[in-house]
């Protein structure tokens, strides 16, 4: 009875032993989930130089791991739903004339991989949510707030609201650099105003766009004049060209003419010289003698001697 009874409580002192090691095993082991990394703290030596990576480790029940996103996360200020909390996150800006406004702003950020131990001793062993909340939006309502001074509140009401997110990225990431933070991207996401600043951004806006139209109506009419001076051109180059080519077919027409009278001429000269050349004293005879009709003149005399009457002698 005494052996039975000492081996149930040796039984129960092992499964005891064994509750209490798989408690202390599992106390011990840590998940690091994806896109993070830990910061292991050891209570009796500091922090460790090896940083955990995604998956199960083994660390120990005297050991802390604090978590650090290193893949992209996105954060709000707003009073949205969206939000990180449920406080009204948004905040006021100023504008480079002085009209304030309520804005809501989303970031994206992660934490330098490389530089996460650093930054544990940096912000005394706070999680990476904590630096978020406590760091990050705090300075990115501050630096926002350079930003926005720096604008009239036309444009960042405005069609300047792109260049305005993306000088806000360039800057604030630059803050945010030594101390082991990627922000990667900062927009205002909705911008709040008086309805006196709504209706005077209006105006600008209707005014530019009534300038932009008359530019681009001017533009046109350029444009229109330039294509009419063109024709123009054009027209006048086609009347010269057949101007050109009429007067060079009268040119031809008349140095046609005249070399064919010429020719003609030259034709006649040369027939009128081989008749010349053709007649004798005997030819010429010969052609009065063809062209007599057998008559004699009527009247006959001369310096020297009475006119006579052929006729009247007749009778």
């Amino acid at each position: 009875m005494t052996k039975n009874k000492n081996g149930f409580i040796g039984g129960i002192v092992v499964a005891v032993i064994i509750v209490i090691g798989l408690i202390i095993g599992f106390s011990g082991a840590k998940k690091v989930p994806a896109g993070y990394v830990g910061i292991v703290y050891n209570m009796n030596g500091g922090i460790e130089e090896k940083v955990l990576t995604q998956g199960w480790h083994w660390v120990g029940p005297t050991k802390s791991v604090t978590l650090y996103s290193i893949g992209i996360e996105q954060s709000y200020l707003t009073a949205g739903e969206n939000g990180d909390s449920r406080s009204d996150d948004s905040f006021e800006v100023p504008s480079s004339d002085g009209k304030g406004l309520r804005v809501d702003l989303t970031f994206t950020y992660r934490y330098d991989a490389e530089s996460v131990t650093s930054l544990f001793t940096r912000f005394k062993g706070q999680s990476g949510k904590d630096v978020r909340d406590s760091f990050i939006k705090p300075n990115i309502i501050s630096w926002t707030k350079e930003v926005t001074a720096k604008y009239p509140v036309t444009e960042i009401l405005g069609d300047e609201r792109a260049n305005l997110n993306a000088a806000l990225s360039e800057y604030i990431s630059a803050k945010f650099e030594p101390y082991g933070i990627v922000v990667e991207n900062v927009s205002l996401i909705d911008i709040n105003a008086d309805d006196e600043t709504r209706a005077s951004v209006q105006r600008k806006v209707n005014a530019q766009q009534e300038l932009e139209l008359a530019q681009i109506e001017q533009k046109t009419a350029n444009v229109q004049a330039q294509k009419d001076k063109e024709v123009a051109l054009i027209a006048a180059e086609q009347e010269k060209e057949v101007a050109t080519i009429n007067a060079e077919k009268a040119k031809i027409k008349a140095e046609g003419e005249a070399e064919a009278v010429k020719i003609k001429a030259e034709a006649e000269a040369q027939a009128n010289k081989k008749i010349a050349d053709s007649l004798t004293p005997e030819l010429i005879e010969k052609q009065k003698i063809d062209k007599w009709n057998g008559s004699y003149p009527q009247v006959m005399g001369g310096d020297t001697m009475p006119i006579l009457s052929l006729n009247d002698n007749a009778e």
